[in-house]
């Protein structure tokens, strides 16, 4: 399943790529990836883990950087 979230106060590319590689490494990840122009994050992933993915996604993107927010 393809989601696309709105991401809030992304400052820098090098951030969105390294938060981007965090969240390809997430368990029921497919791919993901993160628009720093458009400021949005695009998932695909097993639509039957959707909340959890989503909170570890949450946490890979406050430890790059804290102001940082998907808006769920």
């Amino acid at each position: 399943m393809k989601k696309v979230f709105k991401m809030q106060d992304l400052d820098c590319a090098h951030c969105a790529a390294k938060m981007e590689d965090g969240i390809n490494k997430l368990d029921g990840v497919n791919k993901a990836t993160i628009s720093f122009m458009t400021q949005k994050l695009t998932i695909d992933l097993d639509e039957t883990r959707l909340d959890e993915i989503m909170k570890e996604a949450v946490k890979v993107v406050k430890n790059v950087d804290p102001e940082c927010e998907i808006l769920l």
